[in-house]
């Protein structure tokens, strides 16, 4: 349920880009993100730092792209998105004793310090690339290839990413030992 949440605004935006076009697209997606907010806040009782931050970027980019009447506010914010989290990932690798990938993946999965320092950069390079493939795109291709591609190509590049990351963690896995009675 939290996945689908998570992607209302992003679907709600693709659906109307489809229908009506770039700028109702927008407004709707700032709509939708500040619904999302109020949905997480209501169901979890608080809403992290970088949704905040998330949102923060929608007003921003988005208010700029509908008062401005320029899209191109708006085709950067994936990659103003991304970069964010890079920095992030790369701060807290640097400065913090556990990186915020150890702090969300730890509960799940226990690893050598060395592996959570790799698995961090390996997200920090993800990171910067998912922000530099968006502007490529963005600048290189048609609106439509441009919104495809942020729903479709950003969330097939995630998926094929994890599913990397967990055949290079599947080393680490122990097997689960079976309850004895």
């Amino acid at each position: 349920m939290k996945l689908l949440a998570d992607f209302f605004p992003v679907i709600v935006f693709f659906v109307a880009y489809k229908l009506w076009g770039m700028y109702v697209a927008t407004g709707l997606f700032i709509a939708a993100s500040l619904l999302h907010m109020a949905w997480s806040h209501r169901v979890h009782g608080r809403v992290e730092t970088m949704q905040w931050v998330t949102l923060a970027l929608v007003l921003v980019f988005g208010g700029a792209t509908l008062l401005l009447h320029d899209p191109v506010f708006f085709k950067w914010k994936p990659t103003v998105v991304n970069w964010l989290f890079a920095a992030a990932f790369l701060g807290s690798g640097l400065f913090m004793e556990r990186s915020l990938l150890q702090r969300m993946m730890d509960q799940a999965i226990s690893l050598p310090r060395a592996v959570w320092k790799q698995l961090n950069l390996a997200w920090v390079l993800f990171f910067i690339a998912a922000g530099s493939a968006n502007l490529y795109v963005a600048y290189n291709y048609p609106e439509d290839t441009w919104v495809n591609f942020k729903l479709f190509g950003m969330l097939g590049l995630t998926l094929v990413f994890m599913v990397l990351q967990g055949l290079y963690l599947a080393r680490y896995m122990q097997p689960v030992e079976e309850e004895k009675n």
